[in-house]
């Protein structure tokens, strides 16, 4: 039996490349479906994450134009995470299968062939990897791969290169379900899951359309939920520093009394200054990193919503 298809397809302010790339994810949909790779139930999912401009306009128009385009529309921007989330959720009890793309056309939908191959083979998440990143600035690509192997320091599970492209099966899905962070980074919690993976490589191409809605502000912070939200390394690291800084403030002040005994003290403020500015910058960081968790603490103890669907084209339709 072949596997229903779900591609969920996260959408913010994309008025200018959805009409470019919607029709591309429908073709790869009917050539899956012609090759008896997937099933003709196959949809795809676009998520409207609370677009300020045509987006969730330009969604209904493709849902009423082809029964393949379904989509649902958050309450309010909740961010790219949460909106890759909701449509996994809203997708996990009507496929056997889902693959999360950005609809910006700069991941190659050609690699979902090789995707749906590895799960008909038997794996049950297949990340979309970039083979490298030479369409990327030096900044990026530098700040990016750093990022991943910083990461991996830190003791959080990644796959290097990979984003938010990935294939997860229902099954997978169903478990994911359980897990209730609401500071979410996806591409570290989905490997926590476990079950059979495996990767498929490609070369990511420049944005079709439109301009990128990942600026700095925003990839920086991403960086900080996602060490903050799966490891607790820093703050070990913190702790290690400290007792660091505690053994040397400590030969210090022995340095002090016996330097003082001996009468060898010298006045001056320079070496009183240094000190004093070294041991509150530490303290200052430290504060700043133990503030981060108990902020993401003080989130998760809410129990907020991640989501929240306003509107889905198929109850428009009824």
């Amino acid at each position: 039996m072949t596997p229903v298809l779900y591609i969920v397809i996260p959408c913010y302010n994309e008025q200018e490349v959805l009409p470019i790339t919607a029709p591309q994810f429908l073709a790869k949909i009917h050539q899956l479906t012609a090759a008896g790779k997937i099933s003709e139930s196959s949809r795809i999912l676009f998520v409207n994450d609370g677009s300020r401009d045509r987006t969730w306009e330009i969604i209904r128009e493709l849902a009423a134009s082809d029964e393949h385009y379904i989509g649902i529309s958050q309450s309010r921007n909740r961010g790219h995470q949460n909106a890759v989330l909701a449509g996994l959720m809203e997708a996990k009890d009507h496929c056997d299968i889902t693959i999360s793309i950005d609809c910006d056309g700069q991941d190659d939908i050609n690699a979902m062939d090789a995707m749906v191959e590895e799960y008909l083979s038997g794996s049950e998440v297949v990340y979309g990897v970039r083979e490298s990143r030479e369409t990327d600035t030096f900044f990026k690509r530098t700040t990016a791969q750093g990022f991943y192997k910083f990461l991996s320091m830190m003791g959080a599970e990644v796959v290097y290169n990979h984003a938010d492209y990935r294939l997860i099966s229902s099954r997978v899905l169903q478990e994911f379900a359980k897990f209730g962070e609401v500071n979410l980074f996806l591409r570290g919690l989905v490997p926590l899951v476990g079950f059979k993976s495996s990767s498929v490589y490609y070369k990511r191409a420049e944005r079709l359309a439109g301009e990128s809605h990942y600026p700095l502000r925003k990839m920086i912070a991403l960086a900080v939920d996602g060490i903050t939200s799966l490891s607790v390394k820093p703050l070990h690291l913190i702790t290690g520093f400290g007792v660091f800084v505690a053994i040397l403030s400590f030969i210090g002040v022995l340095w002090a009394l016996i330097a003082a005994l001996c009468g060898n003290t010298v006045a001056g403020w320079a070496s009183t200054t240094c000190i004093v500015c070294f041991v509150s910058g530490v303290q200052l960081i430290c504060l700043g990193i133990l503030g981060e968790y108990i902020g993401k603490i003080y989130l998760e103890v809410k129990h907020r919503p991640r989501y929240i669907i306003s509107e889905r084209t198929w109850e428009e339709e009824k």
